[in-house]
Order: C-alpha cells, then sequence, then structure tokens
C-alpha cells in the first residue's frame, strides 16, 4: 500500500478514487443498515428495515451512490483505456487487464460461498435457511453484470463521445425517459428491463465525458446539473408514478431499481452535478496523507469489500441471533435502533477477516500481452465469454447463491458464468513468445 501511496502521479485525478471508495463503503454500510434478522422460536429469519419503517424510504436516498460508482467508473475506465491506446496495446490486452480485476475475485466468490451452502444442505441445515442466506448474499450481483458490460463498451463510448460529445448521455437519458413512459402506461412493462442498460450507461457516458473533457463545461453546468437534477427527482416522486424509495421495497409493486427508472436516474444527475461543483475541494481533501492512503486502501481492497460484505452480515446474523446472545427488542423500536451500531461493529469486524483472507484474488497474475494480438477467435471467445458471465450473474442475483439444485447448487447461473470465465481467461491469457534463438 505504501508503494501505491508513494507511486501516485502529481497530475492524478484523485477525487476520482475517493469518490470510489466512499461510494462502495456507502453501499456497505447501507446494506447493513437495511437487513432485520429475528430469531423465532429458534429459526432465523430477516427482511428489510423498508418493509417496516417509512422514514427509510427518505433516508436511503443518502446511500443510493450507484450512479455516483458508475459515474467514476466511467471516468476510470476512459482514463485507462486513452493510456493504452497512448501506449500502443492491444485493446484485447487492456480488455482482459479490466474485466479479470473484476472477475478473479467473483470467481473465487461464488466457488467458495456456493461450496459452503452446498457443504450446509448436506449437514442438514435448514434448506429454507440456507436459501435465504443464499439469496441475501447474491442479489448485490447485478451490479457486475452490468458494470462489466459497460467496462467492455468503453472503447466503443469513448468513440461515440469523441464523436457527439454530450450528446450521447443527453440522448440516452431521452430514450430512458421514453422507456419509462411506455412501461408505465402499462401495456408494454417488459420494455423496462432496457432501462438497466440505457440508465446505466448515460451515468457511465458522463463520467467518459467528464475524462473527455466535456464535463465541468461552462461554470452553470455543473450547478444547473445539480439544482435541475433535484428539482427532478423532488417533482417525479411528489406528482408522478415513482415511489420514494431509491431502493428495492420487498413487495412494492413499482420499484426505482428493479428496473432503474428516470426518477433514480435524475437523483444520479443531481449526484452528478454536486460532485463536479465540488471537484477541486474533493481533490484538496484527497490530497491529505491520511485521507490518500485510507483511499488506496479501500480501492486495493474494493471487490472483496463489495463482493463479501453481504456474506459478514450473513454470519454476523448467525453469531449473534443464531446463537441468543444478542437482544432481540421488536423491530425498529426505539432499543432495536440504540442497537445498531453494535450490528454495524460486528459486521465491519468479520468484514475486515474475510476481506484479509480473500484480497488476494484481486490480484491479476496474467492477461494478454502487447505481443498476442486481437485475433478474431481470440475477440470472439472474449465476447462469448463475457456474455455467459453477464448472463450468469443475472441468473444467480434473481435465483440466489443457493436454490432446490443438486445439493442446492445453482446450476443454472453457475454454469454459465464458469463457462464464460474459462473462455475469457484463456482468451486474455498470457502468451510468452521465445527468443528467436531458441526457437526450433
Amino acid at each position: 500500500m505504501r508503494e501505491l501511496v508513494a507511486a501516485t502521479p502529481e497530475g492524478r485525478e484523485r477525487c476520482v478514487d475517493l469518490l470510489r471508495a466512499v461510494a462502495i463503503l456507502a453501499v456497505v454500510v447501507g446494506h447493513w443498515l437495511l437487513v432485520v434478522i429475528v430469531s423465532r422460536d429458534g429459526e432465523l429469519t430477516g427482511t428489510s428495515v423498508l418493509a417496516l419503517w417509512r422514514p427509510a424510504h427518505l433516508i436511503n436516498w443518502v446511500f443510493q451512490v450507484m450512479p455516483v460508482f458508475f459515474f467514476v467508473g466511467g471516468y476510470a475506465s476512459t482514463a485507462s483505456w486513452t493510456s493504452a491506446r497512448r501506449a500502443g496495446t492491444d485493446g484485447l490486452a487492456w480488455l482482459g487487464g479490466r474485466v479479470r480485476r473484476l472477475l478473479d475475485p467473483t470467481t473465487a466468490f461464488l466457488v467458495i460461498v456456493v461450496a459452503a451452502a452446498a457443504t450446509a444442505r448436506l449437514a442438514g441445515v435448514d434448506p429454507e435457511l440456507v436459501r435465504l442466506a443464499g439469496w441475501l448474499m447474491g442479489i448485490h450481483l447485478w451490479f457486475l453484470a452490468v458494470y462489466v458490460a459497460l467496462v467492455a463498451l468503453t472503447p466503443l463510448v469513448v468513440r461515440a463521445h469523441e464523436r457527439s460529445g454530450l450528446w450521447l448521455p443527453l440522448g440516452l437519458a431521452v430514450l430512458a425517459a421514453l422507456v419509462d413512459l411506455l412501461r408505465l402506461g402499462g401495456e408494454l412493462t417488459a420494455l423496462g428491463v432496457l432501462n438497466f442498460g440505457l440508465v446505466w450507461l448515460c451515468v457511465f457516458a458522463l463520467g467518459v465525458a467528464w475524462r473527455g473533457g466535456s464535463l465541468p463545461g461552462p461554470r452553470w453546468l455543473a450547478p444547473g446539473l445539480a439544482t435541475g437534477g433535484i428539482v427532478a427527482v423532488v417533482t417525479l416522486v411528489a406528482l408522478g408514478p415513482y415511489p420514494l424509495s431509491m431502493v428495492n421495497v420487498p413487495g412494492a409493486e413499482l420499484q426505482n431499481t428493479a428496473p432503474p427508472s428516470l426518477a433514480l436516474l435524475a437523483l444520479g444527475l443531481a449526484q452528478i452535478g454536486l460532485v463536479l461543483v465540488a471537484r477541486r475541494t474533493l481533490n484538496r481533501l484527497a490530497h491529505r496523507s491520511a485521507v490518500w492512503v485510507a483511499t488506496v486502501a479501500v480501492n486495493g481492497t474494493i471487490m472483496s469489500i463489495f463482493l463479501w460484505h453481504l456474506v459478514a452480515a450473513v454470519l454476523a446474523g448467525l453469531l449473534l441471533h443464531g446463537t441468543g446472545i444478542y437482544p432481540q427488542p421488536p423491530p425498529v423500536s426505539g432499543a432495536w435502533f440504540a442497537l445498531r451500531p453494535v450490528w454495524i461493529a460486528v459486521c465491519t469486524l468479520l468484514l475486515a477477516v474475510l476481506v484479509l483472507l480473500v484480497a488476494r484474488f484481486e490480484r491479476v497474475s496474467s492477461v494478454a500481452g502487447p505481443g498476442v494480438g486481437d485475433t478474431p477467435v481470440r475477440v470472439s471467445l472474449t465476447v462469448v465469454g463475457l456474455i455467459g458471465c453477464c448472463a450468469g450473474l443475472v441468473v444467480l442475483t434473481r435465483g440466489g447463491l443457493s436454490t432446490d439444485g443438486p445439493a442446492g447448487i445453482p446450476v443454472t447461473g453457475l454454469v454459465p458464468y464458469l463457462a464464460g470465465f474459462a473462455a475469457v481467461t484463456a482468451a486474455t491469457r498470457e502468451r510468452i513468445v521465445p527468443p528467436l534463438s531458441r526457437r526450433t
């Protein structure tokens, strides 16, 4: 970590790293705060605080920072791709390095958690409890399915920005609004799935525009984006059909995140505007030694933190509630809220231990080198592999990491993911070419 801190280029936009670290920690703490675990007659069950406490629907606006993550992701991917082009690196070599940093730790996570769930089922643990834990530990995988796809599309998005500038995210926002209009009309509800691509691609493209120089733009643009986004989201929630909560509420017919809605996009635009307004202040903050060391530490283990934070919540539930050592006042009562800091502290401790154990999987050792070349076979194998990975992650998000399959193994999601990962690994594996003197 000290080496990474010392090697930081002077001109680096440090607020990007700071925002990514803050965003992932907000997601983690937000998920932990939402979890409500109850033990009744020795059996564990759970729900979301959103189903029990109405004020949480507004409070979660603070923790719904996925737009910020996609925004800085667009910036970072563009910076990486631009640097690779300047160095003459093959597109496949660049893509292999980027997606393997996401997929290697994800694959380790899936194999370990699915194996643990299957072992628990075979050992006679209540299948419903295992299924509930598997569902909880897999609900965040949708993000990786979308993010991996956007990273793969970065070269195309960068090229589109070079040709059309801010017209690209504007066009995507208009299309997202049109999809919402059609799906909320009641006759074309299936179209809503398109907004998983349109909304997050719009935010990602704004990050590309930031790195490309189109943002912050004129002085009025950033504050105008912040103000307009806030007015839009408040209006859409107050007057339109959109719910107040910006994360999923169990049992609610209409959600803002599944699929992403125009209201969520408006909130994201407000957040982006505020980020751009505060950019210089955030950069000065990130230049402080202690802040930068903490930022580097979080970013260096960011996939481990994201992937395993809900496992920490499950373990905390088993440790505290499953053993009966934790007081169980009625959920959302005064005593229950008073105990939440203890819950967060235990989850934090367990996650720290997990990260120490699994952070090694974030170190990608070998990807395609500059001399490999973007051959049609390798490119095709990579594309097919990424499609398999993303499709598998979607299935695992919907069904959880424990199902009614053999020994509870989610075969329908795990098989396409692992096959896709194997294809990507094969296509991006480094090939060492011996010197001419050693060739026969």
